[in-house]
């Protein structure tokens, strides 16, 4: 079985505030990076305004989709919202549950049947989760099952073409926005997976041939955006 590295490192700093040796974050354009495990513990005063705007949009019964360690999740329950966690990590829904999340399902949002929101949330690139162009096609259509008739998606990504300039390699003959990525924390890596950055005109072409309406709601200077997308409307007969 696979260790769940990420979920490790999670707890850890949760236990001790910091980390004795940092969780690393391979990836497939050749950078490796650690990554600041503190960003996951974020209090509303550290959301950047892209978050707030999100958060702020949310309506109804939410689902926070990869809701980590629950920021996100205990500022909508605080505000009275309804909100769904959910998470594939175990061992990151168990600290959500430490830090008072209320509603928490464990799994994958692939799986998720049987359920209806108005609101489906997917923060720090969380719709990365999709992997591929085609997994988003799937994400979407998954969605669909998923939402009530006046219901929402939001959520952020952003344009990575400048990696393949700044590390000065080859683009691939895949969308470049599929990148494959590894998680190392205490000498044990974790299982490799595929995660997903969309450019505007990608998500656009997607949205038009899936049936979705799409809004992009915010761009900052680094090529990060919020979307919010809904089904189409199909007139009636």
């Amino acid at each position: 079985m696979e260790r769940d590295v990420y979920g490790e490192a999670l707890y850890d700093f949760y236990q001790l505030q910091t980390l004795q040796e940092p969780l690393l974050l391979h990836s497939s354009y050749g950078d490796i990076e650690e990554m600041p495990v503190e960003v996951f513990f974020r209090e509303q005063d550290d959301f950047p305004e892209l978050e707030h705007i999100a958060l702020a949009l949310c309506d109804g019964h939410v689902l926070d989709v990869g809701a980590g360690v629950g920021s996100h999740a205990l500022f909508l329950q605080e505000k009275g919202v309804k909100v769904d966690a959910i998470e594939c990590s175990a061992t990151a829904a168990q600290i959500m549950r430490e830090r008072g999340v209320q509603q928490i399902i464990t799994g994958d949002f692939f799986e998720l049947q049987g359920k209806h929101y108005d609101t489906l949330l997917f923060l720090m690139n969380g719709i990365g989760l999709a992997g591929t162009v085609e997994g988003f096609r799937n994400l979407l259509r998954h969605a669909k099952t998923l939402l009530s008739d006046k219901g929402q998606l939001l959520f952020d990504s952003s344009d990575i073409a400048y990696l393949y300039e700044e590390y000065k390699i080859q683009k691939p003959a895949y969308y470049l926005g599929e990148i494959e990525f590894q998680y190392a924390y205490k000498g044990t890596f974790g299982k490799p997976f595929r995660w997903l950055y969309i450019d505007q005109q990608e998500l656009i072409r997607i949205a038009r041939e899936e049936n979705w309406v799409v809004q992009i709601l915010y761009e900052d200077d680094n090529d990060q955006y919020l979307a919010r997308m809904e089904p189409r409307k199909t007139a009636a007969i």
